[in-house]
């Protein structure tokens, strides 16, 4: 279980997250919307340790996460795939990938994880001496997400996972998604596709100017007739 409690975060004096309670469940697909500059990045950062909080709490699995260092947070199996990709372009596809593990020493569980991100992206394999800048931004958010599970994560934490990509490779991430959580991979996903993301979480919030102002069931966040005419383009009525 991980819980945000109370989470003040601020940039040069103005408030971006202001008072975030938050929990994601163990097993849960939980998915957090808003519109752009809403703080949903911001959370993900503050949570992996990449941004400091003013005040507040995280907590996964009854440690506090705040204030560790990122290596430390990495350690308690937190794992994130950033926005916009960001792999490494002058390394192969494979070595991206086995750099997602760099905090692991067990080879033979390394090569066996190794296996099953070939499994579920299977681009991946046909293309693992490949240089990582030579793939297409589809091929490179499935290495991004696939370098994250490196790591044998017990919480992963996607930022914009369909940003730029085309509708057939979309419904491909978020069918992955799905396989990534069956495994028992909790999911936070940070998702501008509300509609995807939706219909894909067990838990969603709504995010709006740094507050939670909506939290539900996906399904009955999807039926909120505000959340309808601003996220998903279905007018009132």
């Amino acid at each position: 279980m991980l819980e945000v409690k109370d989470l003040h975060v601020s940039y040069g004096g103005i408030k971006a997250l202001r008072g975030i309670n938050l929990e994601v469940p163990d097993g849960k697909i939980v998915a957090l919307i808003g519109a752009n500059g809403a703080g949903k990045s911001t959370l993900l950062r503050t949570i992996s340790g990449l941004v400091k909080a003013d005040s507040g709490s995280i907590i996964f699995d009854g440690k506090e996460l705040l204030g560790l260092p990122i290596n430390k947070i990495c350690a308690e199996k937190v794992a994130m795939s950033p926005e916009g990709r960001r792999v490494f372009s002058d390394l192969s596809v494979q070595e991206n990938l086995k750099i997602g593990a760099y905090l692991r020493n067990d080879k033979k569980d390394i090569e066996k994880d190794l296996a099953w991100v070939y499994e579920l992206f299977p681009r991946l394999k046909e293309r693992s001496w490949q240089m990582a800048g030579t793939l297409s931004g589809g091929e490179q958010q499935m290495l991004a997400v696939g370098r994250a599970l490196m790591s044998r994560p017990k919480i992963l934490m996607l930022d914009e996972p369909s940003l730029g990509l085309a509708p057939l490779i979309v419904q491909l991430i978020f069918d992955i998604i799905k396989e990534i959580n069956k495994a028992g991979v909790t999911v936070l996903l940070v998702e501008q596709n509300a509609n995807m993301a939706l219909k894909t979480a067990d838990i969603a919030y709504v995010l709006e100017t740094g507050q939670i102002v909506l939290k539900g069931p996906g399904a009955e966040v999807m039926a909120n007739p505000q959340v309808r005419e601003a996220y998903l383009g279905k007018k009132k009525g």
